[in-house]
């Protein structure tokens, strides 16, 4: 089982070395980074190379990168949204020259894929903003390879992020180097998991893995909220190739979940896996 962790459970923290030496420590062997303010200055070469210092000394690769939601954006403070479906062509330009930012990291830091949000929260999955994210990401894809990148649209609780638009979007324009980055606790917000497994299953490069209780978006650890673990490990054994698991957490009031409770949750998955996978070669 491949495990990563996202620095999503630290977004209010710089990326600090010493953080990367403690999930690195913690026997967690790659990460997804979090492109946010305060938290990751992807466009600083500085910043750039000190990770990649960091990523070396402490055994880590980089699994992935969670392109920018926002930009402008002081730390703690929200910027102006970073939308590659935006109608208005300045804007969405704008957007496209922050994700192009982020890809410039594979220069120095090589990763496989970038976690693409294709609309926000309110976007409808009109003409105009499909016409908007082809135009953003027939160039962003190409940009992207150039530097050996998959970006992987990720399902997000709106209309236009919905699995079914997502795969409507990739038939109709035939951007075949896309995939899709499945969010089990988006899912489980928006749809049945099952069916968004369903729809998405042939292009699922990568995951985002964490729990809720149906309502909200909490990035609980796994087990900690209402998804049935039991059926949803299932279909990750059954997938089409080995899916990576990617923890994307959220920092709570009291400071949880610590590295020891992710390394834990990590066993539970893979000791589950593992028993999905024997009970599928007895049957």
């Amino acid at each position: 089982m491949q495990r990563v962790l996202s620095t999503y459970r630290y977004v209010r923290h710089p990326l600090e070395p010493s953080l990367l030496s403690q999930i690195g420590h913690a026997g967690i062997p790659a990460v997804e980074i979090f492109c946010a303010a305060g938290h990751f200055s992807y466009a600083s070469p500085q910043a750039v190379r000190e990770l990649a210092g960091a990523l070396e000394e402490n055994h880590l690769s980089l699994h992935s990168l969670h392109s920018p939601p926002e930009r402008d954006a002081a730390f703690g403070r929200s910027g102006v949204p970073n939308s590659i479906s935006e109608p208005e062509r300045v804007r969405r330009l704008d957007a496209v020259d922050e994700v192009k930012r982020a890809l410039e990291v594979a220069e120095h830091i090589p990763f496989k894929y970038l976690v693409q949000h294709m609309g926000q929260s309110r976007d409808e999955a009109d003409q105009r903003h499909f016409d908007a994210a082809f135009n953003s990401l027939e160039h962003l894809a190409i940009f992207a390879k150039h530097r050996g990148v998959t970006i992987a649209l990720e399902n997000t609780p709106d209309e236009l992020g919905s699995p079914e638009s997502l795969l409507r979007f990739l038939k109709e324009t035939h951007l075949n180097d896309l995939k899709l980055c499945l969010d089990v606790g988006h899912a489980h917000i928006e749809t049945k998991i099952d069916t968004a497994f369903e729809i998405m299953r042939e292009r699922i490069v990568t995951t985002h893995i964490h729990d809720n209780h149906g309502e909200k978006d909490e990035h609980l650890l796994p087990y900690e909220g209402s998804i049935d673990w039991e059926a949803l490990l299932g279909m990750i054994s059954a997938a089409p190739h080995e899916l990576p698991i990617v923890l994307e957490l959220k920092e709570a009031a009291n400071g949880e979940p610590s590295l020891d409770q992710v390394r834990a949750s990590f066993d539970k998955i893979e000791e589950n896996l593992e028993n999905k996978g024997a009970r599928t070669k007895k049957s």
